[in-house]
C-alpha cells in the first residue's frame, strides 16, 4: 500500500464542522460571555490555523483558564446536538483504506466520543485508534505523542504513516516526528492558509477526489 497507516484530523478534514458547528457555537458563546469580541468565519479559520485554538482563546479573546474550561463545557454540550456531515467522497476513501488492509487512525482536537459518534452517524468505518481532546494538554497535537503512540502500537516507521490535516498544528506534529504530511484544502479558500500549506507540506489536495486518486489510483 502507498499508505499503510492513514491518520486523519477530524474537523474540516473528514467532516464539515467549523462552518456548521464550531463557529456558530463560538459566536453564540462569545455573544453571551465575551460580547466585546467579534470575528468572522474567515478570522476564526485563520486563528485556529495559527496560533491554534488555545492561544487564540487565551491571547486574542482574553479568556482565563477558568473561562476556557467553561467554554469547553459549553462547546461540548452544543456539539451533542449538532452532527456535522462528512465531505462527499470521504466515506469511500476511508472504507477503501480499510478494505485494502490499511490502518485508519484519528488525531483531533475534538473529543473521542464525539468523533466516534460522527463516524457512526456518517457511515464511516471505525478507526483503529483515536486521540482527541480528552488527552492531557501535553499529549495533544501539536505534541508528537499521538503519532509516536500509533507507531509504537502498530509497529510502524514514520514513512509508513501519512498525516492528513487542514491546519498547522497537525503539520507541526507530523514534522516533529518525521511523518509525511498532506494538507486537506477543501474546507476553505483562505489564501494565507492555502499558501502556507502548498509551500511547506509534502502534499496538498484541494479536493477530496484528488486525495482518493493519489491514495489508490
Amino acid at each position: 500500500m502507498k499508505t499503510p497507516c492513514l491518520i486523519v484530523d477530524h474537523d474540516d478534514t473528514v467532516v464539515n464542522s467549523t462552518a456548521t458547528v464550531h463557529y456558530p457555537c463560538f459566536v453564540e458563546y462569545t455573544r453571551i460571555y465575551h460580547p466585546e469580541y467579534r470575528c468572522t468565519l474567515e478570522d476564526y479559520f485563520l486563528k485556529n490555523f495559527d496560533p491554534g485554538v488555545v492561544a487564540f482563546f487565551r491571547d486574542e479573546v482574553g479568556m482565563s483558564e477558568a473561562q476556557m474550561l467553561q467554554e469547553q463545557t459549553y462547546w461540548n454540550a452544543y456539539v451533542q446536538n449538532h452532527v456535522p456531515q462528512a465531505y462527499p467522497g470521504m466515506a469511500e476513501i476511508l472504507w477503501e483504506q480499510k478494505r485494502r488492509g490499511g490502518r485508519l487512525c484519528v488525531v483531533s482536537h475534538s473529543y473521542r466520543d464525539n468523533i466516534l459518534r460522527d463516524y457512526r452517524e456518517n457511515g464511516l468505518p471505525e478507526p483503529d485508534a483515536v486521540y482527541g481532546w480528552e488527552c492531557p494538554p501535553e499529549q495533544r497535537k501539536p505534541n508528537p505523542w499521538p503519532l509516536e503512540q500509533i507507531m509504537a502500537d502498530f509497529g510502524l516507521e514514520p514513512g509508513e504513516l501519512l498525516m492528513l490535516d487542514d491546519l498547522k498544528p497537525g503539520y507541526d506534529m507530523a514534522r516533529a516526528c518525521g511523518v509525511p504530511f498532506a494538507a486537506a484544502g477543501w474546507a476553505n479558500d483562505i489564501p494565507q492558509i492555502e499558501g502556507f500549506m502548498r509551500k511547506n507540506c509534502d502534499y496538498y489536495f484541494k479536493t477530496v477526489p484528488e486525495l482518493g486518486a493519489w491514495l489508490f489510483e
